[in-house]
Order: C-alpha cells, then sequence, then structure tokens
C-alpha cells in the first residue's frame, strides 16, 4: 500500500502541473466571486477526474487483469516499469521544446454564460481521454489487486495531488488578503513561462522513481547478491525513514 501511495502522489504531483485547469483557475481567480467560482471549478475538475478514474479502473481495468492467469504482483511491476519510462520518455521531450512551448500563451476560454461548474467539469471530459499520467498510475493500482476500497482510496489520493495547485491558489485568495492579486499575479508570469522546464522536472523525479521501484520488484525476488541488493533498495525507497 506505501509502494502505491508513493507512486499516485509522485505521479499525481507531476500531472497537476497541468496549464489547461491551472490557466483558468488563475482566471476565475481574478474575476467576481474568486473564491466561490474557485471553489466549484476545482470540485467539478475533482469530481470528474475521479469518477473518469474510477469507471476505468473498474470497467476494462478489473476486465483485463481478470483474463490475465499470472501473478499479479509480478504484472503490477511490469506495469510500474512501463509507466516510469513513459514518465520519463515524456519529460525528456517536454524538456526538449521547453523554450517553443513556454513561448506560447496559457490557454484561455470564454466562460460568458457558463458556470465555474460546468467549466471545470468540460475541460476536465476533454482532457481525461490523452491523461496518460493518470492511465499509468490507474494501471498500477488495478495491476497491484488491492481490492475496492483501497483502489478507491489510492484514487482519491491521486486527485488530490492532482488539484494541489489549484488548492494552492484557493489557499491564496483566503489568506493572503490584498497580495492575492500581485501573487497570483507573478504566479501566473512565472507558470506561463517556465511551465514545460517544471513540468519536465517533475516528471523526471517521478518518473526515476516509479521506474526504480518496477526494477526493484522485478529483480528482488532473485536469491543472489544482485537480487538481495534490489531488495533492499527497493525497501528503501517503499520506507524511507526505517
Amino acid at each position: 500500500m506505501i509502494r502505491l501511495l508513493g507512486i499516485v502522489i509522485s505521479i499525481g504531483l507531476a500531472d497537476s502541473l497541468n496549464p489547461t485547469t491551472i490557466a483558468p483557475a488563475l482566471y476565475l481567480a481574478s474575476g467576481p466571486r474568486p473564491r466561490e467560482r474557485l471553489f466549484e471549478f476545482t470540485f467539478a475538475v475533482f469530481g470528474v477526474y475521479l469518477l473518469g478514474g474510477l469507471i476505468i479502473a473498474f470497467g476494462p481495468g478489473m476486465l483485463l487483469i481478470s483474463l490475465i492467469p499470472h501473478p499479479h504482483h509480478r504484472l503490477a511491476y511490469v506495469i510500474e516499469l512501463v509507466a516510469g519510462v513513459g514518465l520519463l520518455v515524456g519529460s525528456v521531450l517536454l524538456w526538449r521544446h521547453r523554450a517553443r512551448l513556454g513561448s506560447r500563451a496559457l490557454p484561455t476560454f470564454d466562460s460568458h454564460g457558463r458556470s465555474s461548474w460546468v467549466i471545470g467539469a468540460t475541460i476536465t471530459a476533454i482532457e481525461l481521454p490523452t491523461a496518460f499520467p493518470y492511465f499509468a498510475a490507474i494501471a498500477a493500482v488495478v495491476g497491484a489487486d488491492v481490492g475496492a476500497v483501497r483502489t478507491i482510496l489510492l484514487l482519491v489520493v491521486f486527485n488530490l495531488c492532482f488539484i494541489a495547485p489549484l488548492l494552492g491558489i484557493l489557499a491564496v485568495l483566503t489568506f493572503a488578503g490584498n497580495r492575492s492579486e500581485r501573487l497570483l499575479t507573478t504566479g501566473r508570469e512565472f507558470l506561463e513561462r517556465h511551465w514545460p522546464t517544471v513540468l519536465a522536472c517533475v516528471g523526471v523525479l517521478a518518473g526515476v522513481f516509479v521506474m526504480l521501484l518496477g526494477i526493484t520488484g522485478l529483480t528482488g525476488s532473485h536469491h543472489n547478491g544482485f537480487g538481495r541488493l534490489m531488495h533492499r533498495l527497493r525497501h528503501r525507497l517503499v520506507h524511507p525513514l526505517k
């Protein structure tokens, strides 16, 4: 369970640096009734993303696992390895194109006549089919076969990490007072220039962590010196304070 928590938290935080959700949140934070509208937007993003993940996990995900006769632990390690490699590849591509991506303006949208709930739900529903980091986290959870309750809990944790920047903007609006507009403007300018670099760095860290979990899981069961070394490394990754 701790291993899976590490996976969903690391991927969730990497996936949270998403301009398509942060940019509208910053826009709503500068408009009328900012806290109320941003809360509605954040709740809609969380709800739609979580619902989509649950449908995938308990629909196609469970069906696929039921058709595989091999031990689930080994499958989970393979999924972790593939997910980690995927995150690393995506991060490298972001880094290579960071200058071009950073020169583009953040996504804009017209909120006229639409509530914050609808904006959040619509953006998230459009983004969900291409949410490959989310799919990787879902695959790792489903592949581990931890049961329905733990699967739901892990997806809730992932989505709390995914909306962390939106919760941060809410915190600024709530506690920064008159400084909130200046802080959010600074944050938007920084995000507009540097989001590819920040996302690439976080993605590399998450990818290396998840990939190491997969590698050490696959090799840690070997009864030789290398296997024992991988087993100890995995223990350190899963239980860093012990």
